[in-house]
């Protein structure tokens, strides 16, 4: 038997791993994801078999067991067996916190108690492989890295099962489904909700623009009417067109020169954003092409895709003219004007910034430095639309090392009689990195605000001639596409009122992982409660429902700020800042808080909130005759908007009338109930973080990580039946496929 293993995380990173370092350091035996899931509740404490409104929170952590599907038994076994006698184990799973738990896991289950040697690759090509193994270090020193994963995998686990049952047996009292809710989950759910309600209440203002020729002695122009608030009454928009027809007078001209930075590279959330709005990709379909261009066979020429900030580090300085020469010998990057030596950027505002990765597993997604010299081999291999993602990280990479964009800007102000006008003008003096996306065109300069502006000077006269009015209309939000819906995910602060809060989370990395947001997104789908429409993502009839019992029940539930304060306290466990159980806390302390909330909210016995059209296969009861009179008499009297389906859904017209419907003297009204505020109180005492001792370990047992973990009943336990919800592994998961749309301007390596 060796004296030495290698654990991978999945099997074509064995065959990578065996390619570049042979049999050196032992046996390669490949895991397949997690080989082992958290025990169910009632494993833990059987009483819990019975579902009831309580914190199903064990003392210490959930235990581990093994996993079923698949080969995971065949692989775990091979590595049990392994670790009999093995003196030494390298772990070279993925280089994030959850490669760190899918290969710590399997010996903490263990209790090996050997010498272990953590591997940790940013890219799988033989060499950076190689290097890695030459640069491995004592497993020992990423013990947060490990503590942060238990954490989030603990506390959801707590938090989702929690829960989901208290939500069901209290609010869905009779009715066959199950109510499922996700830490994670449920706020993303939310987030397209309140946008589509939005929309559907939105009522469009008419306003008027003045728009008019202005004629100096070099050429003519187009300025506007600039007033400080919108123009709302057609006469005095023609009151402003009378004063300004042939008006006569001296400009008041200011010329700057200014210059933008590149945009910043690429992580997860960027990428499935741009091929969201530019291609029609789905969130999941990006991250499998990009999984393709990081370990495909005979590819490999792309870093870790699942990156979760924009920086790098700078030890990879170095790398940029290897990487910028490789990338031009594609023909339609030899016209991209990259200047020698590239131009280094270093700090927040740059793209080499150490601090920047402070608490992440992995930097911005880049070209191979290892392989870049290959493309002309690898580019025939590539799929169209691996060829259109490579070409956007490429190009990305390029911009970040090109000079600043230089301009010129020039505006001109006209006092017509009180009534300001003013024209805006850009002038490029150098492209700079833009040179790079020669077919781009920002939004800000196809309007009148980027025009072409001739000669001027200050005090210069100009005449207006033949000023009109334009009719303008507010319109309502636009829909979350996939790619918006995620940056929305990973924005979760704006959705935070408190100040003070908001500055803080911004430094967070908002609601759910780069590598889970796209499986959450994608299971709202598999339950009905969101849908593709076109490239948007809308809610259902069902989702909103939902939603709006949820929100009734309690907001906490669905307030993507709450989970952004305990998304903050899990992502300190990475750097320190917040201890294992400390994280658990909190999330366990929101959760007994909401769970209190629901069992005040309700009494036992009484009609159920939620029909079973909720989490079911079913629909709800039509209202009766008089909830729809009654509703109709209340929207009339109150100048309430009639939700849609409140005619035919008694759930909907019910909720309804619950929010608008007078209610009896000292009754405190469901709206009343501030959303999120009384749990801020709890999250932030947590978020005086105790720094983890050094040395110290997260605990005994090595528990797995659901991020939305079983929105369903356990699997012995008869309660309503409803079509599972796999818990947002996107690690052994199939991903979504979706056909491409535009044709991509592809790089063609070769003749």
């Amino acid at each position: 038997m060796a004296d030495q293993i290698v654990i991978t995380e999945k099997t074509s990173q064995a065959i990578d791993v065996r390619a570049a370092v042979g049999s050196r350091y032992g046996d390669i035996l490949p895991a397949e994801g997690h080989l082992f899931d958290l025990e169910e509740p009632e494993d833990a404490v059987p009483e819990w078999k019975r579902w009831s409104p309580i914190l199903l929170r064990p003392e210490g952590l959930y235990a581990t067991r093994p996993a079923d599907g698949g080969n995971k038994a065949a692989k775990l076994k091979a590595i049990r067996e392994a670790l009999r006698s093995a003196k030494r184990v390298w772990l070279a799973t993925d280089c994030d916190r959850e490669g760190q738990l899918i290969g710590q896991e399997i010996l903490e289950h263990y209790k090996y108690r050997g010498e272990v040697m953590r591997v940790l690759f940013t890219a799988q090509d033989s060499q950076t492989i190689r290097d890695a193994f030459g640069r491995a270090k004592p497993n020992s020193e990423y013990s947060r890295l490990y503590a942060a994963a238990v954490a989030r995998r603990q506390a959801d686990q707590i938090y989702n099962l929690s829960l989901t049952r208290t939500a069901t047996v209290i609010l869905g009292q009779g009715a066959r489904s199950v109510i499922g809710v996700g830490r994670v989950k449920t706020p993303t759910l939310a987030i397209v909700c309140k946008r589509e309600l939005e929309i559907r209440d939105f009522v469009p203002v008419t306003y008027f623009e003045i728009v008019a020729t202005a004629k100096v002695a070099a050429g003519e122009f187009q300025m506007r009417h600039a007033p400080q608030d919108r123009i709302l009454k057609r006469e005095n928009a023609d009151i402003v067109v009378k004063a300004a027809q042939g008006f006569q007078g001296p400009l008041g001209v200011r010329v700057e020169d200014k210059k933008h930075g590149p945009p910043k590279l690429h992580d997860l959330p960027s990428l499935q954003k741009l091929c969201s709005s530019r291609f029609g990709w789905s969130a999941a379909k990006t991250l499998e092409v990009a999984q393709e261009l990081y370990d495909g066979q005979g590819k490999k020429i792309i870093t870790y895709p699942r990156a979760e900030v924009r920086y790098l580090p700078e030890t990879l300085i170095p790398d940029v003219p290897k990487i910028v020469a490789g990338l031009q010998v594609g023909q339609s990057f030899k016209e991209i004007p990259v200047p020698t030596p590239p131009v280094i950027r270093k700090g927040a505002h740059g793209s080499f910034h150490d601090k920047g990765l402070e608490g992440a597993s992995h930097h911005a997604v880049i070209p191979n430095v290892n392989t870049v010299d290959s493309l002309r081999e690898v580019w025939p291999r590539l799929s169209i639309d691996e060829k259109k993602l490579f070409d956007v990280i490429a190009r990305a990479y390029l911009a970040a090392v090109m000079p600043d964009f230089r301009y010129r800007q020039t505006t001109a102000t006209l006092d017509v009689a009180g009534f300001p006008f003013k024209a805006t003008g850009r002038q490029p003096i150098d492209l700079g990195w833009r040179a790079a996306f020669p077919e781009w065109t920002p939004a800000n300069e196809k309007s009148d605000d980027a025009q072409l502006l001739p000669a001027m000077k200050n005090g210069e006269t100009a005449q207006l001639q033949t000023p009109k009015v334009e009719d303008k209309e507010t319109r309502p939000p636009p829909r979350y596409n996939e790619g918006t819906l995620i940056e929305a995910m990973q924005n979760a602060w704006r959705f935070v009122k408190d100040e003070v809060l908001r500055d803080r989370l911004k430094e967070a990395k908002g609601i759910g992982t780069p590598a889970t947001r796209a499986e959450i997104i994608g299971g709202l789908k598999r339950q009905n409660v969101l849908v593709a429409q076109g490239k948007n993502i809308v809610p259902t009839d069902t989702g909103l429902k939902l939603f709006g019992v949820l929100k009734q029940a309690d907001p906490a539930l669905v307030d993507p700020g709450v989970t952004a304060q305990l998304e903050c306290l899990l992502d300190d466990v990475v750097i320190g800042k917040q201890e294992m159980v400390g994280a658990i806390d909190a999330v366990c302390d929101v959760a007994q808080r909401i769970i209190g909330k629901l069992k005040n909210r309700t009494s036992p016995g009484g009609p159920p909130l939620l029909g079973s059209g909720v989490g079911g296969a079913g629909g709800d009861r039509p209202p009766t005759p008089a909830m729809k009179r009654f509703a109709v008499t209340i929207s009339r009297q109150k100048g309430a908007r009639l939700p849609a389906g409140y005619a035919t859904s008694g759930s909907i017209c019910r909720a309804f009338l619950q929010q608008h419907a007078p209610k009896k003297s000292g009754d405190v009204t469901l709206e009343q109930q501030a959303p999120s505020s009384s749990m801020s109180v709890g999250i932030e005492s947590n978020l005086r973080a105790r720094p983890i001792k050094p040395g110290a370990k997260p605990g005994r047992k090595s528990p797995r990580l659901t991020v939305e973990s079983s929105t369903t009943p356990a699997k012995r336990t008869r309660k309503p039946k409803v079509a599972a919800s796999p818990a947002a592994d996107a690690r052994s998961t199939p991903l979504h496929k979706s056909a491409a749309a535009n044709t991509p301007l592809l790089i063609p390596y070769g003749n």
